[in-house]
């Protein structure tokens, strides 16, 4: 039986791009919301769910913290997805005579030198897939998507222009996730270890808590704060760092972290990805 991956959006989105490139042998399944794709891997309708966590010039994907601590999936794997826009017409259009672009509103935003240049007008939508998909339809020659390469090969439309981002570093990381933990692997590149935590409510408990990461020698590459249950004073911290908790200074700083927490959970153990680095 085919194992399937629970992706958010339209067929040829760029999370459906993630999952075509770091399992290409699974069954992409789209669903609607973060949460029915959450759903999908918690239910067993998906082996696995593909997540965007960040990307490197927008930063963090909105809401996504939030619903990871409560989603009862584990991560097992990180992606790196270089973020390629193209221009894509219907066939016979040409550049020349595209007027108008349609994409979400962020990738618009990422080629507005491109659009400037060639006097093309903006039109916002819903995502980017979605775009394509509605080009496709119209079969409008003025009327182009903004989109990535699998968009124009799902929906038979031409790439009437390459990489037309802005920034030629813009990456997205995605999170795979699943319902079982997975910390026997040992990654040739080393371990990420991913974990929520909230400090207990004494003077300077973040510094005092941090402290144990700096004094093994871990190092911390992210941590992001976001309040919890709408409220202003209850802050949760998400934090990625190298190594894995078995690791002897892991374990130590780990240890020492939840002595000045009143919460700590491991998201996820899994091996770096190669594009990290």
């Amino acid at each position: 039986m085919t194992r399937r991956i629970a992706f958010q959006g339209e067929p040829g989105a760029y999370s459906h791009q993630a999952c075509h490139d770091a399992r290409p042998e699974m069954e992409a399944v789209p669903c609607r919301t973060f949460e029915d794709v959450i759903d999908a891997a918690r239910s067993g309708a998906a082996d696995l769910a593909m997540l965007p966590v960040e990307n490197s010039t927008y930063g963090r994907v909105a809401d996504i913290h939030q619903l990871l601590p409560d989603s009862g999936l584990h991560i097992v794997d990180e992606a790196f997805v270089r973020v390629h826009i193209n221009l894509l017409g219907v066939p016979g259009a040409r550049l020349d005579g595209i007027t108008h672009a349609m994409s979400h509103t962020v990738l618009l935003g990422q080629c507005r030198d491109f659009l400037r240049a060639h006097g093309i007008h903006r039109v916002t939508a819903a995502d980017t897939a979605g775009s394509a998909r509605h080009v496709a339809q119209t079969g409008d020659r003025t009327l182009a998507a903004l989109a990535g390469d699998l968009a124009a090969e799902i929906y038979g439309l031409d790439i009437l222009a390459r990489h037309i981002e802005d920034h030629d570093k813009n990456t997205t990381r995605f999170l795979l996730m699943a319902r079982e933990p997975d910390r026997s692997r040992r990654g040739d590149l080393g371990m990420m270890t991913t974990f929520v935590f909230q400090v207990r409510n004494i003077p300077a408990a973040l510094y005092k808590a941090m402290g144990g990461f700096a004094t093994n020698g871990v190092n911390m590459t992210k941590l992001e704060s976001y309040m919890v249950d709408g409220s202003f004073t209850a802050t949760q911290f998400y934090a990625d760092i190298e190594g894995h908790p078995e690791d002897p200074n892991v374990r130590l700083a780990l240890e020492e972290l939840d002595y000045f927490t009143t919460k700590l959970e491991i998201l996820g153990v899994y091996p770096a990805d190669r594009k990290r680095h």
